[in-house]
């Protein structure tokens, strides 16, 4: 039997909850995905408390909080040890979007889920792939292969592959196959036939307008309030979608020379801008390109100002604007509150550009028709002042005091141990049978090595008796100095001075955002309820970067799974999909419940043999691409161990037909033909070549009836002389066994 391959759904099916699957290929456990939503309820995480511990790996796909919210708090208080696998972008702005729900929350309540340390520690030790990187997981996961691919839907966003003996799983959720202002379109259509395909059904239901109809709509709603005297609040998230609408609004304005103000509104905005510059490999073709060659960063923003409090934005003069500011859901953040304060102005403009989540304000104000009034609760955190103040350092001493007894206790124990020891000597008593210093007998003192004369061996409990030598020679090779990398790690205190400083890990966190996370001034949530009249226009413009309906469906099609699993999206939409799939993609779809796991081990037998040296040594390989290939007879036999291999024929190989090997798009075979003074032109979906000749692709006849499978070249004409030369020149385009 094949691979076996079992998945479990932990959330996100028949629904538009958060995502988390457990994926199990032959006993290795893998979580794709480990999402939250903007509430944080942690009752969405039960079924994933019950599985954490057995997890060997995390793979994550998008750097929002619907892909990877719930990581910190999961390795917290789950026991959720695994490796973590991304891309460089969704760890980083992974990261950083985590940092901004923790301060946005911090800010509005007393926030206790998962501190900023455990964020830095979830996201410590994951492991960056790029594009296509094949990664060998290793022990309990020997002869897995897992790769990150393009998936089109934000910056870093990963289609996985999955790979094990030959068959493949693919997980491939929001993807996007239009290419956008800043990304390329998803790779999901390169694959063709994979044993498993994971997908969701989020957009089964909707179709999208022409993007230029769109972004038409979309620009007119924005300069029309603009010139109305009026403010637009974009409510949007922290490093995905915003980076699509901010090259919008910045190419917008450069050719319109407007200016009006437009401001990028997060805890974490100038360090989010700062990476994605750094980015420019992971967009689309022509932003790399433009930057090759005329040294154009597009994330060089001219029209946009980054802005990280909104006292900030207080200062900014009254009259027309555009705020771009979290959370998109307006649950919490900078975008709440400046709702509550422009809600009321019949002239402003809130604009969404997703689907709010489940029981958020956003989604509450995207209603047909929309409410007139929302209750609202706003919040802020202010500092304690006279007895509440007093009430609080009274308690801070408390607590030291305690802490200080504690250690004071905990120090005379030792010295109690010490002293009763029977085995301990004097301290300052010379062993005289020693008589030289060995390795064994050094302490290590911070770091160091102490090095003790003359037999002197100090026990482990006492304290120095004597200032200790170190030996700071360094040790050198053939290159110099050998450094030694422990000397460069950064401890606890390092980290919080380098915060002070103005920088993460790698000095990439602005000076205010830092500021805020190490603020320790005594303080208090003061919070009041109140209705708003919402007065101002709320529209939505679909900017969430997912294919439509029609589109899932035909790129379903051509890749043609032998299995299907339908994930996330709402219970008509999966329903929907899966009768679609059922009848035109493959007849094994699924859709699971919560906590039901499935088997979608592959049908198809497959056996491990090793290629014998006789018979590899005859063989003689063509280079393809990346590949070698070579036509192989051969006889299937047994080692001395009874491991099945391929042996040499006992008799000679009976011969067989040409087998041409590759792939060619038309397109570029009609340019190969022009260079060599052969005019060509498509006409009725054929490749009319010179005269007489036609060439057209057409569907494998042997392939089932809408499976996507093998192409095959027709070549018609009268056999002429351009007949023969053409199918030469087409034959040359292929590889020949």
């Amino acid at each position: 039997m094949g691979t076996s391959v079992r998945i479990t759904p932990l959330c996100g099916v028949f629904n538009d909850n958060p995502l988390s699957y457990l994926v199990s290929i032959d006993g290795f456990n893998l979580l794709i995905d480990c999402g939250w939503n903007d509430h944080f309820d942690p009752s969405l995480l039960q079924p994933l408390s019950r599985v954490a511990s057995t997890v060997d790996a995390v793979l994550l796909s998008y750097p929002d909080t619907m892909h990877l919210g719930a990581l910190p708090y999961a390795m917290k208080q789950f026991g959720l040890s695994a490796p973590v696998y991304a891309t460089e972008p969704v760890y980083r702005l992974g990261l950083l979007t985590m940092y901004d729900h923790y301060l946005s929350r911090k800010q509005v309540s007393e926030f206790d889920l998962f501190t900023l340390d455990d964020i830095d520690a979830a996201f410590q030790n994951v492991t960056r792939l790029t594009y296509s990187q094949n990664f060998h997981l290793s022990e309990k996961g020997e002869g897995i292969v897992i790769a990150p691919h393009v998936s089109g839907h934000l910056l870093g966003g990963t289609v996985w592959k999955i790979t094990k003996d030959g068959e493949d799983v693919i997980y491939a959720v929001d993807f996007n196959h239009r290419k956008e202002r800043h990304l390329n379109g998803t790779a999901l259509e390169s694959f063709v036939r994979p044993a498993v395909l994971i997908t969701d059904a989020y957009n089964a239901l909707n179709n999208q307008p022409p993007r230029r109809q769109r972004d038409h709509e979309f620009l007119e709603a924005i300069t029309k309030t603009l010139r109305g005297d009026g403010k637009v609040l974009l409510p949007v998230d922290t490093a995905g979608r915003v980076l699509e609408l901010i090259l919008i609004l910045e190419q917008h304005w450069a050719q319109h020379h407007l200016s009006y103000p437009i401001f990028f509104l997060t805890y974490v905005s100038s360090s989010t801008i700062d990476y994605v510059k750094s980015f420019l490999e992971w967009m689309n073709d022509s932003i790399a390109k433009s930057f090759e060659h005329t040294r154009d960063n597009a994330f060089l923003l001219r029209h946009v100002t980054l802005l990280i409090s909104k006292t900030e934005l207080e200062k900014v003069p009254e009259g027309p604007k555009i705020v771009l500011a979290s959370m998109a859901s307006l649950e919490a953040g900078f975008s709440h509150d400046i709702f509550a304060e422009w809600a009321t102005d019949h002239k402003n403009l809130v604009l969404f550009t997703e689907r709010g989540q489940y029981a958020t304000l956003a989604r509450m104000l995207q209603a047909d028709p929309p409410p007139k009034a929302v209750k609202i609760t706003l919040s802020k955190r202010v500092p304690l002042v006279g007895e509440e103040l007093a009430a609080y350092e009274e308690e801070q001493n408390r607590k030291k005091e305690e802490a200080l007894k504690a250690s004071q206790i905990k120090e005379e124990e030792v010295k109690v141990a010490h002293v009763s020891d029977p085995n301990m000597g004097d301290p300052m008593a010379i062993d005289s049978r020693e008589t030289h210093a060995s390795d064994a007998g050094g302490t290590i003192i911070g770091g160091h090595k102490d090095i003790l004369i003359d037999g002197f061996v100090s026990p482990l409990t006492s304290v120095a008796p004597m200032f200790p030598f170190f030996d700071n020679s360094a040790a050198w090779d053939d290159f110099g100095e050998v450094i030694n990398p422990d000397d460069y790690m950064m401890n606890e205190e390092n980290m919080e001075l380098s915060l002070q400083g103005g920088g993460d890990l790698n000095g990439k966190l602005d000076e205010g955002s830092a500021s805020l996370m190490l603020d320790t001034t005594p303080s208090k949530v003061v919070s009041t309820e109140s209705t708003i009249q919402v007065k101002c226009s709320l529209i939505y413009k679909d900017f969430e970067g997912r294919s439509d309906g029609r589109s899932i469906k035909s790129i379903l099609s051509h890749v043609a799974p032998l299995k299907l699993v339908l994930v996330h999206g709402s219970a008509e939409a999966t329903e929907h999909l899966k009768q679609h799939c059922s009848k035109h993609v493959c007849p094994h779809v699924y859709a699971p419940q919560i906590g039901e796991t499935i088997d979608v081990t592959s049908d198809v037998f497959a056996y491990k043999v090793q290629l014998s040296e006789n018979l590899m040594s005859n063989v003689l390989f063509k280079k393809l691409g990346d590949y070698e290939i070579a036509w192989v007879d051969a006889e299937v036999g047994k080692t001395e161990g009874g491991q099945l291999s391929l042996l040499p024929p006992s008799t000679p190989a009976p011969s067989h037909k040409s087998v041409l090997v590759g792939d060619i798009k038309m397109s570029d075979f009609k340019q190969f033909l022009a260079s060599k003074g052969i005019q060509a032109e498509f006409s009725g979906g054929a490749l009319r070549c010179g005269e007489y000749v036609t060439l057209r692709k057409v569907a494998d006849p042997t392939q089932k009836s809408g499976v996507a499978g093998s192409q095959q070249i027709v070549i018609e004409g009268p056999l002429s002389e351009e007949y023969y030369k053409i199918r030469d020149f087409l034959y040359s385009q292929f590889y020949l066994l």
